[in-house]
């Protein structure tokens, strides 16, 4: 048959009822000591003398109530896992007989049966330990409220005795604090910890029995007056285990074999019961469900009779406000005023059930102790606590509280445009500190600053030294200079990574592919880029990502980029001349580094392109008269006179740099070092000049390996006579007989 909590949370009521009467022992020891000589002289010095008495009294009480407890919470527990366990073997009639039996056969488990009924006992009589103290401490305050009250002219000893022992009937021994601050009365926590064992057993026997026997669905009942927590879970089907979560499952029929019906799961009996089915005075009950058999209640809503229900349960409290006001009664006055009110909370329930018929009178809950929770405390917010907290501490305050704690105090409306200043600059504070740690793990600025955007560069640019500035610095020079290569977004450059992936998100192909071209260029610039510096090793790199490296290349990695091309595309260098006749030497060099290079164009062919009429001309003419003598053609007989004289310039640094080598840089004479003269001027123009200006080391130079001006050399490399070239041979002549 179906089991609910309700069906054995009567065995709670024996464990209820001697906790409800040792309360009403040890508050009738309270008020019997305080009663004794209330009249007479000296009562304060004597109550305080009496506090000994008052413990031994209070701990026989504890004692006894402590044995009685485990006896009855062990019985209470085995109880109810039988009464579960019996259930489920009558909701099994669809089984077999030898399955039936089997099952029935089965004892319950008694491992379980103990553990749970000793926690529970653990529970419980854990709270004994601060009943003395409770009892003790509250003794001594009424003593002490009593003696002050007729000092300060409020009223008469017997009239403040009298309202301290009211206040403590109504509050009751609290001697339990639970975690979430609120304090319990003695009766009330033990019965709500039994009656919750006792739920326990029950429905773990009941699920175990049903689980043993194959069964993994269950059904949730229709109960009248049902709770909000409860009422979203009435008629729906639970499995006993499994994943969470409503789903629908595939389950054989009872009757046909082989035959798969539907079944919608509401998701597991556990979640539930975390979302509050089964919760204390819960009248839900859970039975077995037969795929193909059991038809779902229509569940109906009686919200009208949970709130009459409600309605009981306060009258219910009331009745035991004033029983308890009665017991703890130190003046017949009292007692009288208590037992009026008493009878008048009756009649209201007289009359409420008359108007609701369909509620029950349980007259074990009008007694004191019974049922009773806690009183809820008014407790200030996260947010106000918080916020007090920013309010009233200093600048280390906020730094020793959470993002969390903040974000809740920047929630309260309790602060002032200050106070949110100090949580706005903390704020600042932290996401600095963040971005330091990113952009300098470990103190040492990241290899890689692609990932970060120009606003947090900028940001952190003021607490960096000089070194890691100047970092930061290249690093901005490359993306201005990005912005301006063909290929590049400027309005992504300057974005971080993660910026730069929110943009990607749901972005169009076509700005999707420029997102992506700039996270390859940022990846590209990571690796051959590393810590912004060229990659020193460039043996690995391709012919292609080299080039591209020219576009962010400083001057002295250009050199090293170009060296590493040279490397890869290097030729044997022919050796240089060395006939001894300068002329002969330029032009056989000339030839070997075009031999080197080879194969060369055809000159008929880089002829016609020349600028030069008159060298392209004179090289065609030559083409053919070569063709005409058969002979084969002379790349020297194909320099023109502008050829020539591009050359001369090349035959003037060569002399020029073998003279200086030769002469240990003695090219100038005084008179023309003190002038500031050019010593390559003395190696072209006129002979005349140039031995003025030259020093005696240069002079016997030219006469070993002579000088030439651009006519003669025109002249000897052409071939062709040249108007100037006697002159100058005559006046070179001059000059060195002048010596």
């Amino acid at each position: 048959m179906p089991i609910h909590p309700g069906m054995v949370e009567p065995l709670a009521d024996r464990t209820r009822d001697l906790y409800a009467e040792a309360e009403a022992r040890l508050l009738g020891i309270i008020a019997r000591q305080l009663a004794a000589g209330l009249d007479a002289p000296g009562w304060a010095e004597r109550k305080l003398a009496a506090v000994q008495q008052l413990r031994r009294a209070s701990q026989a009480v504890v004692d006894e109530l402590g044995k009685a407890v485990t006896l009855e919470v062990f019985d209470a527990v085995a109880s109810a896992y039988n009464e579960g366990h019996r259930a489920a073997v009558a909701e099994l009639g669809a089984l077999s007989d030898d399955a039936r039996a089997l099952v029935d056969d089965v004892t319950p488990n008694a491992q379980a049966v103990d553990r749970l009924a000793q926690e529970t006992v653990d529970v419980v009589t854990s709270t004994h330990r601060s009943i003395l103290r409770a009892v003790v401490d509250r003794f001594r305050a009424i003593v002490a409220e009593v003696t002050a009250t007729p000092l300060l002219g409020t009223g008469t000893r017997r009239q403040a005795t009298q309202d301290a022992m009211r206040r403590f009937a109504d509050e009751g021994i609290r001697a339990f604090t639970d975690r979430a601050g609120r304090r319990w009365q003695l009766t009330s926590y033990a019965e709500m910890a039994v009656r919750t064992s006792v739920a326990r057993a029950a429905t773990e026997a009941h699920m175990r029995t049903l689980s043993d026997a194959g069964i993994d669905l269950v059904i949730v009942s229709d109960a009248p007056r049902e709770c909000p927590l409860c009422r979203p879970w009435e008629g729906r089907v639970l499995a006993i285990d499994g994943p969470t979560g409503e789903r629908t499952v595939e389950v054989e029929h009872a009757l046909d074999d082989g035959r798969m019906i539907p079944v919608r799961v509401a998701g597991t009996l556990d979640e539930a019961r975390l979302a509050g089915l089964q919760h204390p005075n819960c009248r839900h009950s859970v039975s077995a469900y037969t795929p193909g058999l059991t038809v779902p209640e229509q569940a109906t809503s009686d919200p009208d009779g949970y709130e009459a229900g409600q309605r009981q349960r306060a009258i219910e409290r009331n009745i035991r406000k004033y029983r308890l006001r009665e017991a703890a009664a130190v003046t017949p006055e009292a007692q009288r005023a208590a037992r009026l009110k008493v009878r008048q909370w009756q009649s209201a329930m007289r009359s409420h059930l008359a108007a609701h018929p369909d509620l029950r009178r349980l007259r074990h809950r009008e007694q004191p102790g019974a049922s009773n929770l806690p009183e809820k405390r008014t407790e200030a917010t996260p947010e106000q606590v918080e916020a007090a907290r920013v309010w009233s501490g200093d600048a280390q305050t906020v730094r020793e509280m959470s993002d969390d704690q903040l974000a809740a105090a920047e929630g309260s409306r309790l602060l002032d445009g200050r106070a949110r200043a100090r949580i706005e600059a903390e704020a600042d504070r932290r996401d600095l500190d963040d971005l330091l740690g990113r952009i300098r793990p470990g103190g040492t600025l990241a290899d890689d600053l692609t990932g970060f955007s120009d606003t947090e560069l900028a940001r952190v640019f003021g607490h960096l030294d000089d070194g890691d500035a100047l970092r930061v610095m290249a690093e901005m020079d490359r993306r201005d200079l990005a912005t301006r290569l063909p290929g590049v977004s400027p309005d992504l450059v300057g974005l971080s990574d993660h910026d730069l992936a929110a943009r990607a998100r749901d972005a169009d192909p076509d700005t999707l592919a420029l997102v992506a071209a700039e996270a390859g260029r940022r990846d590209l610039l990571a690796r051959l880029f590393p810590g912004g510096q060229l990659l020193g090793d460039l043996s690995g790199v391709g012919d292609d990502e080299l080039a591209w490296c020219m576009q962010y290349a400083t001057s002295e990695e250009l050199l090293r980029i170009a060296a590493e091309m040279d490397r890869r595309d290097a030729v044997d260098m022919p050796q240089p001349a060395g006939t001894g006749d300068a002329v002969a030497d330029l032009l056989a060099d000339r030839d070997a580094l075009a031999e080197a290079m080879a194969p060369a164009p055809d000159p008929e062919e880089w002829g016609r392109l020349a600028d030069d009429e008159t060298f392209a001309a004179e090289a065609a003419a030559l083409a053919a008269a070569q063709d005409e003598d058969g002979g084969e053609r002379d790349e020297r007989h194909t320099i023109t006179r502008r050829e020539a004289r591009a050359l001369y310039d090349e035959y003037v640094y060569r002399q020029y740099i073998q003279a200086e080598n030769d002469t240990n840089g003695y090219l100038l004479n005084k008179k023309s070092r003190a002038s500031g003269i050019n010593p390559v001027s003395l190696f072209s123009g006129p002979a005349r000049i140039a031995y003025a200006r030259a020093s005696d080391e240069l002079k016997e130079w030219w006469k070993e390996h002579g000088r030439l001006t651009q006519a003669e050399f025109i002249e000897q490399v052409v071939g062709k006579p040249q108007r100037w070239a006697d002159g100058a041979r005559k006046n070179e002549s001059d000059q060195q007989a002048k010596r």
